[in-house]
């Protein structure tokens, strides 16, 4: 057995993915996998590090060594509500192939209601060929993007590459270069400028339930796609979806594309499924890669076991 420090890893992923990712994963130290059930009777009592998504309710009372937590996708909300969680460094997962699969996602959906996708697909349905006039260019558009954190600053930069006007917000205000941003006292401006809206929160007492009724009605109605669109691959929490509905029926909003809802999976009776103005996706728009998570928790471990500080550190204060 090796000497080094072991790992317990507790993630709800593919069985498949988890193999794959694990047969050149950790290959100097004890690994304990939780959800392979050769492991189920595995004493954890002297893991040093834990790899959590949506772990056991009994983890921390088994694992009573550990040093480091490392959460196995981009947000932590889940992390931070954990029965029992013991006052541990939390290490938020980072990772180049995470970021760019969330800016995809944001792009393709912002250039798919730009290019008025949903009336096309509805007319090809009806094998109706007609031309929609006075479609907008990207640069007559301007996407609001809530939430410049990695994910975030990384979607500003694509979409301005695409030729959006690119606006930000967040709690806190940064500066950017080459994109105007707001903050939390001046988040009614940034709303009233904004053709359509993304957002990218984390889930935190002060995001939660954000995405309503009264937010929607302040974003810009009548510019270049007459009605605002709202995206939302950021948390479930944040968004009332009665209320997303309401707009949407109302003509509040226009068209919406999300990837989280307040409940997942989304209720096989909601509305939101059957809207042709809506695209639904299964919390699928940064899937994390787990081969990708396991070399940057190995890279962080590295840092910690040569006493370096540990990067994307939680501040539990913030919630991120």
């Amino acid at each position: 057995m090796s000497a080094k420090p072991s790992v317990v890893i507790d993630l709800k992923f593919s069985r498949e993915a988890m193999d794959r990712a694990l047969a050149s994963a950790f290959q100097d130290r004890e690994v304990i996998d939780l959800g392979n059930p050769d492991h189920a009777d595995k004493d954890i009592s002297e893991a040093t590090y834990a790899i959590l998504w949506k772990p056991g309710p009994t983890l921390f009372q088994k694992a009573t060594s550990l040093q480091v937590l490392f959460s196995g996708g981009a947000g932590v909300d889940h992390v931070l509500t954990l029965p029992g969680l013991p006052n541990l460094p939390i290490v938020r997962f980072v990772d180049r192939s995470l970021t760019d699969r969330m800016s995809e996602w944001v792009v393709l959906n912002c250039l798919y209601h730009l290019r008025r996708m949903p009336q096309y697909l509805k007319q090809q349905r009806e094998k109706l060929w007609h031309e929609i006039a006075m479609q907008p260019e990207a640069r007559e558009v301007t996407v609001g993007v809530m939430g410049l954190g990695v994910l975030g600053l990384d979607a500003v930069r694509k979409l301005k590459v695409m030729g959006f006007n690119v606006i930000g917000w967040s709690r806190r205000k940064k500066e950017i270069e080459g994109i105007e941003t707001f903050d939390e006292d001046h988040i009614d401006d940034f709303l009233a400028r904004t053709d359509m809206l993304v957002g990218l929160l984390p889930l935190t007492n002060e995001t939660r339930g954000l995405y309503d009724s009264s937010l929607f009605a302040k974003l810009k109605q009548g510019g270049a796609l007459g009605k605002p669109v709202f995206l939302n691959a950021g948390r479930g929490g944040s968004q009332v979806e009665t209320d997303v509905i309401a707009a949407l029926e109302k003509g509040v909003l226009g068209a919406a594309s999300l990837d989280v809802f307040e409940k997942e999976p989304l209720l096989i009776d909601s509305p939101l499924w059957t809207m042709e103005n809506v695209v639904v996706t299964p919390h699928a728009a940064a899937e994390s890669d787990v081969r990708a998570l396991f070399a940057h928790v190995e890279a962080q471990i590295a840092r910690f076991e040569a006493g370096k500080p540990l990067e994307h550190v939680v501040d539990r204060a913030s919630g991120y």
